[in-house]
C-alpha cells in the first residue's frame, strides 16, 4: 500500500514539474519597431482586409467598433473576441507598439501567455513592421470603450493556457509565401491577401480534433463556430459550382452570388464589414487567385515564328 502511495505521489510530482516547466517556457520573440510612424488610412484599410473589424465588433448587437465581438461557439468552448480599443483597462491602451506586434504576429499577449488559435495570428506572421505600425495608428483613432468583453467560456482541459504551448509546438504553422514567378501581379496580390491578411483558410479548411488545420487547404469546413459550414473554394470546386473570377469579385462587393442568392452566416459579415470596403483591384486579385483563372500577364509568350513557348522559369499550375 505504501508503495502505491509513493508511486502516486511521485507521479503527481512529476506531473506538477512538467506543468510548471511548460508554463515557464518562454515562447515570445521580442519585437523592436522603434519609433516607426504609422499611416492611419492604410492601417484602417488593413483592419478591414484582415478581419479586425468583422471579428472584434459585435454587429448583431450594435456593439461599438472593436469593443468585442460575438462569441465563437466551438467544440472546445465559446471564445469571445476581446475589446481592442485603446482603453487602458478594458482594451489594449496600456500596450506598447512592440507588444502589439508580438500579439499580432506571434499570438502571445504582453504577459507572455499564448492566445487560443481562434485568433488567426498564424496568418498575420508576415505582416511587416510598417503594417503593424499602420494598424496601431488606425486603431488609436477609434473611440475607446471602457467595458471589457466577456471572458471565454472554456472548460477543462482547454482552459489551461499552458497547454497552448504544446498545441503550438504540434500544430502552429505560420504562413509563409513568396511571389510566384510567371504569375501576374494581380494573382500574386491575391495570394498575399488570401493566404495572409484575409486568412480565408482559417474558415475554409477543416481542422483535426485538437483544432489544428488540415493539410488540404480551402477544401471546406463543416465545423465552423455556431454550426456553420464553409464550402470548398479550391479552383476546381469553384468552377464546378459555376463561379468565375468576375462573379466572385461581384459577390465579394455585394454579397450576391452568381445564382442570385446571398451569402449568409459569417460570410455575410465578412462581406459587410470587410471585403465590401476593399478596392476593386484587391477584390479582383482575390478572385483571380481563388479561381486561378489566367489573365494576359499569365499567358505564355509567342516565339519569333508565332509558336507558343513557355519561359523555363514560368510556374505552371
Amino acid at each position: 500500500m505504501r508503495g502505491l502511495i509513493r508511486i502516486g505521489l511521485g507521479t503527481a510530482l512529476l506531473g506538477a514539474a512538467f506543468v510548471g516547466t511548460v508554463a515557464a517556457w518562454p515562447i515570445a520573440t521580442p519585437a523592436r519597431l522603434g519609433m516607426l510612424t504609422g499611416d492611419v488610412e492604410r492601417g484602417a484599410y488593413l483592419a478591414r482586409s484582415s478581419g479586425c473589424v468583422t471579428c472584434h465588433t459585435n454587429v448583431a448587437s450594435d456593439g461599438a467598433a472593436l469593443a468585442g465581438g460575438a462569441p465563437l461557439e466551438t467544440p472546445f468552448g465559446d471564445f469571445v473576441p476581446p475589446n481592442i480599443t485603446f482603453d487602458p483597462d478594458a482594451g489594449i491602451g496600456d500596450w506598447s507598439l512592440d507588444e502589439f506586434a508580438v500579439a499580432l504576429r506571434q499570438g502571445i499577449n504582453p504577459d507572455g501567455e499564448a492566445y487560443y488559435p481562434a485568433f488567426p495570428y498564424e496568418f498575420y506572421a508576415e505582416f511587416t513592421d510598417q503594417d503593424i505600425a499602420d494598424l496601431w495608428a488606425a486603431m488609436a483613432t477609434v473611440p475607446t470603450v471602457d467595458v471589457a468583453a466577456a471572458p471565454h467560456d472554456v472548460g477543462f482541459p482547454f482552459n489551461q493556457r499552458w497547454g497552448l504551448k504544446l498545441w503550438r509546438a504540434a500544430f502552429m504553422a505560420p504562413v509563409e509565401m513568396s511571389p510566384v514567378i510567371g504569375r501576374s501581379s494581380v494573382w500574386n496580390r491575391g495570394q498575399q491577401l488570401v493566404e495572409g491578411a484575409a486568412h480565408c483558410a482559417a474558415c475554409h479548411t477543416s481542422r483535426n480534433f485538437l483544432g489544428g488545420l488540415s493539410d488540404t487547404p480551402f477544401t471546406g469546413n463543416d465545423r465552423l463556430p455556431g454550426g456553420s459550414v464553409a464550402p470548398d473554394i479550391t479552383p476546381e470546386a469553384l468552377s464546378a459550382a459555376g463561379w468565375t473570377a468576375p462573379g466572385l469579385t461581384y459577390a465579394l462587393r455585394t454579397g450576391i452570388t452568381p445564382t442570385g442568392d446571398v451569402f449568409g452566416g459569417s460570410m455575410a459579415e465578412v462581406v459587410a464589414e470587410g471585403t465590401s470596403f476593399l478596392s476593386d483591384s484587391d477584390r479582383d486579385a482575390i478572385a483571380a487567385y481563388l479561381t486561378n483563372e489566367a489573365d494576359p500577364a499569365d499567358a505564355p509568350a509567342p516565339s519569333a515564328d508565332g509558336e507558343v513557348v513557355h519561359s523555363p522559369d514560368m510556374v505552371m499550375d
